[in-house]
């Protein structure tokens, strides 16, 4: 409870009220459905490349100036989670951040997301907290970084990388078909005067031709 008032405080000090409000206004009564999906990292995969020339390297404190719009995963670099990677230009300028978490975290990812995702096997990555600096969108930068940031996974003897995408957010979804990953399971979250549920479901065959027709064809 004290973390979500220092949370919102925050947000007010920084002027995303509107940001806060939906946030609220969700957790009153809303239902949210994303795809998990998954990639097998002993299946051969063409890395796609981006518009301009991209290097991935550990996220360190002073590429903070570079993600202050990225709202949605605000508190998750203070809560210290391994691994945080980021894209950078050839000028060694940020454009894009993503967590790579490995089953060792399970502790950390239940507390700090909850029940958002499964509980993590031995052989799993879960990928996590993307954002791509607004500056550099619609250059192809969110695939081919998730790409090169899964080949710098730090355990070779994992299996699968597994991540989650809502269902309506066709862009990310197609970023994410380009970096290899198929989905695999339904997530539908449940929110009801500040009480979550989260159950995992076996994706319905309607959401499935509706994937293909939207994310692979279009």
């Amino acid at each position: 409870m004290t973390k979500t008032v220092f949370r919102i405080f925050d947000l007010i000090k920084k002027g995303e009220l509107k940001f806060m409000i939906n946030g609220i206004l969700k957790r009153i009564l809303s239902t949210n459905k994303a795809f998990g999906l998954k990639r097998d990292l002993n299946v051969t995969f063409q890395n796609p490349e981006a518009q301009i020339i991209i290097n991935i390297r550990p996220f360190v404190a002073k590429d903070n100036e570079h993600f202050v719009m990225d709202l949605q995963n605000d508190g998750l670099v203070d809560f210290d989670i391994p691994n945080c990677y980021v894209a950078t230009t050839t000028e060694d300028i940020p454009c894009f951040r993503q967590w790579l978490i490995g089953p060792k975290q399970k502790k950390s990812i239940k507390e700090f997301w909850g029940g958002a995702f499964p509980v993590l096997q031995d052989d799993e990555l879960l990928l996590e907290g993307g954002f791509t600096v607004p500056s550099y969108r619609r250059m192809g930068i969110m695939p081919s970084a998730i790409a090169k940031i899964v080949d710098k996974r730090p355990n070779l003897n994992m299996r699968w990388v597994i991540t989650f995408v809502g269902i309506e957010n066709i862009a990310s979804l197609k970023g994410i078909a380009r970096s290899g990953f198929e989905p695999y399971v339904l997530r539908t979250e449940k929110w009801f005067l500040f009480k979550r549920s989260v159950t995992f479901h076996e994706i319905p065959e309607h959401l499935m031709i509706n994937y293909t027709k939207t994310v692979l064809k279009a």
